[in-house]
């Protein structure tokens, strides 16, 4: 019932996380072109630039987000990933198709979005644009739903400028195509039965990128590794509260300049590792 499917919104945060964690994954229907691994969380195009979707594991429950990192991307073409979502069960697929938009959108009950360099953020005609959260605000609110912001935002491998570059993706300012960068899918269900799908690009909502989605039907996340973009890696999220590791790693980093710095701090290796790399 509709009661039903905005009552998930309210799932407690531990058994979203443990859904979110065993649906961060990429199903075993994909493009003639991809490649996963074996844990089934980096998919790559191998060839061509077409023929590269991806789909989540399991449909996505009411505010899950199905979140991917660009790890590689490859020169000499033209356009980057698209995301979306799609009622279709790719079991169901006779033929997976080649392109996202427009092919597997022709099929009907299909939303996908192009992913450009900018200029992301949907605005409706009549309604005012929402003011952008501030990167500090631990958590990102669409509708309902509470997302940890620091899962969502990538961060730089150690450099002499990563400090730089990690203030950057926190503000939003490198291109939503770079590496590093963060983009997730989620629908939000609607009084009237209907769902809305945002797309999340490091951390900031770009609004209702699609509106009427049938929230009373499984809906998987489409991701389509095209183009520019050649590799892209699930990150899982955690909707609870942050990890003790997590509040450790937030409290080193305040104190420190660059992260190269944590080398020299008397901390056990893990630890230092998570807050290099992680």
């Amino acid at each position: 019932s509709q009661q039903l499917r905005q009552g998930q919104l309210k799932i407690a945060p531990a058994a979203m996380t443990a859904r979110c964690r065993l649906a961060a994954r990429f199903h075993h229907i994909h493009g003639a072109n991809i490649r996963l691994d074996a844990s089934h969380t980096q998919a790559t195009r191998v060839e061509s630039f077409a023929n590269g979707l991806c789909f989540s594991q399991e449909p996505l429950a009411p505010g899950q987000i199905f979140l991917v990192e660009i790890e590689e991307k490859e020169l000499g073409w033209c356009g980057h990933l698209r995301v979306g979502l799609t009622a279709h069960d790719p079991q169901s697929l006779e033929v997976v198709p080649e392109y996202s938009l427009p092919d597997l959108v022709n099929l009907g009950d299909t939303w996908v979005f192009a992913i450009t360099r900018n200029h992301n953020r949907v605005v409706v005609e009549g309604e005012e644009v929402q003011a952008r959260g501030r990167p500090w605000e631990p958590f990102l609110l669409i509708e309902r739903v509470r997302i940890p912001r620091d899962t969502l935002v990538g961060r730089s491998r150690p450099g002499r400028y990563s400090h730089v570059l990690d203030d950057l993706y926190k503000m939003n300012v490198l291109p939503a195509t770079a590496r590093r960068s963060r983009i997730g899918v989620l629908y939000a269900p609607q009084p009237d039965g209907t769902a809305d799908m945002h797309i999340v690009i490091n951390g900031e909502d770009m609004g209702p990128s699609a509106r009427g989605l049938p929230a009373a039907r499984p809906l998987y996340a489409v991701i389509d590794v095209f183009a520019s973009t050649k590799s892209v890696r699930v990150i899982p999220v955690d909707y609870g509260f942050p990890s003790l590791q997590t509040l450790c790693r937030l409290v080193i980093q305040k104190h420190i300049v660059h992260r190269l710095a944590i080398d020299g701090l008397d901390l056990p290796p893990l630890l230092k590792s998570f807050c290099q790399h992680e």
